[in-house]
């Protein structure tokens, strides 16, 4: 079922439901579960993560994508669900990686030092 109109794009409403075996037809002003207002690769990759069981590394290498790629789109799951994600929390990430890196180009840590803490992260 489309969720889209296919002219301007805004969210469809469904408002007639109809039964092929008695045809028997209902009109009204129904909604949709969040679900069905996802786009097909949103729905995909829902499917993917949680045949995955969430596992980030896994749906990695079963989509041939990167981390920041499977992250991306999670995150646009999340949106599209009517959830807020957290960027605080991936900025706080963003500046622990660079602290790490910055530490490993001036030499404080170890190159394997900071594979580890970045595996952390």
């Amino acid at each position: 079922m489309p969720s889209r109109c296919p002219v301007c794009f805004e969210k469809l409403d469904v408002v007639k439901l109809h039964c092929p075996t008695c045809d028997t037809t209902i009109e009204g002003s129904f909604e949709t579960c969040k679900f069905c207002q996802l786009t097909n690769e949103q729905r995909d990759f829902m499917e993917t993560f949680i045949r995955c069981r969430g596992n980030i590394k896994e749906v990695e290498r079963e989509l041939g994508i990167s981390y920041p790629t499977v992250r991306g789109r999670l995150d646009s799951l999340i949106t599209a669900l009517g959830y807020r994600v957290d960027t605080e929390e991936q900025e706080v990430d963003a500046s622990r990686r660079r602290e790490i890196l910055e530490s490993l180009n001036k030499g404080e840590i170890s190159a394997e030092d900071a594979l580890k803490a970045l595996k952390q992260v």
